[in-house]
């Protein structure tokens, strides 16, 4: 038993502290009544269907969603705190996802999640990555994060808005034609004119 337990938490280090149902049958040659086992002794512990997590061991947000939803982008509050056009971490995580994604997968205590469910011809569009905890996560660029905080404005806090316009106005990163190709495809062209045209 200490022998699996200790390929249980080298093989949970490697995969950022929350392993699949799969990788647990497969990485540490448990089966069912294993797994149940582990479960029962306290040992392992259920983060959601089909996703596990060492009991003891607590494990910080990034790595639930770098793990939990490797197919999510991050968007909307969740992008403007990692740019740093808020000042303060949001309570909860935004991420698009394809529109056609099962929503229970969203049905978690912790971390507090919002989905954005995004066409899928739209979903990739000013996609890159970056290092959340020790993982890569996709995320919008900041022209795109733009074209959002526009489209779902009334979605927002009105300072965190503000904030997210003001910033982006300031950020020498911005590209402006870039966001003008992206505000043509999530039809906010006019606001984009309207809000943030007049100050460049």
């Amino acid at each position: 038993m200490e022998d699996k337990l200790q390929i249980i938490q080298e093989n949970m280090e490697k995969h950022g502290g929350v392993m699949k149902t799969s990788q647990l049958y497969e990485l540490c040659h448990l089966d069912y009544r294993g797994l149940n086992s582990l479960l029962k002794h306290g040992v392992l512990e259920r983060v959601k269907n089909g996703y596990y997590k060492l009991k003891e061991v607590e494990q910080s947000e990034e790595a639930y969603i770098t793990t939990l939803f490797p197919d999510g982008v991050l968007c909307m509050e969740s992008a403007l705190y990692q740019y740093g056009y808020l000042k303060q971490k949001p309570f909860a995580w935004s991420i698009a996802i394809n529109k056609n994604t099962s929503k229970s997968r969203f049905l978690l205590d912790y971390p507090v999640v919002v989905p954005y469910y995004t066409e899928p011809r739209v979903l990739d569009i000013g996609v890159t990555t970056i290092k959340l905890g020790d993982k890569d996560m996709k995320i919008y660029d900041r022209d795109r994060v733009i074209c959002d905080v526009l489209k779902y404005e009334h979605k927002m806090e009105r300072n965190d808005f503000k904030m997210a316009i003001v910033h982006y106005i300031q950020d020498n990163q911005k590209d402006f034609h870039r966001l003008l190709e992206y505000a043509k495809e999530r039809k906010v062209s006019a606001k984009v004119q309207n809000v943030i045209g007049v100050w460049l």
